[in-house]
């Protein structure tokens, strides 16, 4: 296991275990202050303990070296865990829809006002876990670490829509306690927005969409450095997982033996993979300059 994937692991087991504790928080604050927006957010955050911990089983089974089956390892399956994790997304916000409305048709009194101070308090808490995670998902190259880093910046966001809805109930008191309500279905709304966010790289992803423009660059700058080496020319790229796939054409003088061509592509391939260690492996073409 790389130093990426556990450092991808790990994040994955703080992202559950502060889950877990907000969760707890939301749901105990939202019952006894009468807030549903709150309890709205409690319910997204068991989505998220959820989503983490298949977020975790796929980290893990992505991290399985390959084998006579897949010679090109585990690594998709993590893209489609993401897939999985959307889907409890999408779950989690079409229940706070529905529980939303039976809100808003039925009268009830106004929240608390001390779920304010909590709902400030799981905000920056939030925001915090997303920083951290969308870093070493930026590190490790993790879309499902993404994935779970967005999920703390959707639970933020309807957080602050709980917040804004709770503040105008208290403000102007009678006529507006459905204020809470209206908040829930706007964090929902925020949920479905971010589900596709989170998809949309996903099946790029297993649809080897070409978005790594910048990553070539490199590989081809690293390999014009090589004696030998004249200039390249094909470069495609296939994300598995934490890892990269490359397939690379280089040019050399025609004139050399097969033997020096050969020599040559090794020492780019091993070149390369020493500078960019998130490269798994390298299949090299060595093509004469005409």
């Amino acid at each position: 296991m790389s130093s990426n994937q556990k450092k991808a692991i790990t994040t994955i087991y703080l992202s559950i275990v502060g889950n877990l504790g907000l969760a707890i928080i939301k749901g105990i604050t939202g019952y006894f202050g009468n807030s549903y927006a709150l309890i709205a957010d409690a319910i997204e955050s068991t989505s998220d303990i959820f989503s983490s911990i298949l977020v975790l089983f796929g980290l893990k089974y992505a991290t399985k070296p390959a084998d006579e089956d897949h010679p090109y390892g585990h690594g998709r399956a993590e893209p489609l865990i993401t897939f999985l994790i959307v889907g409890f997304l999408l779950v989690s916000a079409t229940v706070i829809v529905f529980q939303s409305i039976q809100h808003i048709l039925t009268p009830h009194g106004s929240p608390e006002s001390y779920t304010l101070v909590v709902l400030g308090v799981i905000i920056l808490v939030k925001e915090i876990f997303y920083r951290i995670i969308i870093k070493k998902s930026s590190e490790t190259k993790s879309s499902a670490l993404k994935a779970d880093a967005w999920h703390h910046r959707s639970d933020a966001l309807t957080s602050i829509a709980a917040f804004i809805g709770i503040s105008i109930a208290l403000i102007f008191g009678e006529g507006y306690e459905t204020a809470d309500d209206w908040a829930a279905l706007v964090a929902a709304g925020f949920i479905y927005y971010n589900s596709y966010l989170i998809f949309r790289p996903a099946l790029g992803e297993i649809m080897d969409e070409h978005v790594h423009e910048d990553l070539i660059i490199k590989i081809r700058q690293i390999a014009k450095k090589v004696d030998g080496v004249i200039d390249t020319e094909k470069c495609f790229i296939r994300k598995t997982g934490m890892t990269f796939w490359v397939d690379l054409h280089l040019i050399v003088d025609g004139n050399l033996t097969v033997k020096k061509g050969h020599e040559i592509a090794h020492n780019v391939k091993d070149k390369i993979r020493a500078e960019l260690p998130e490269i798994a492996e390298i299949l090299m073409h060595v093509e004469p300059n005409d």
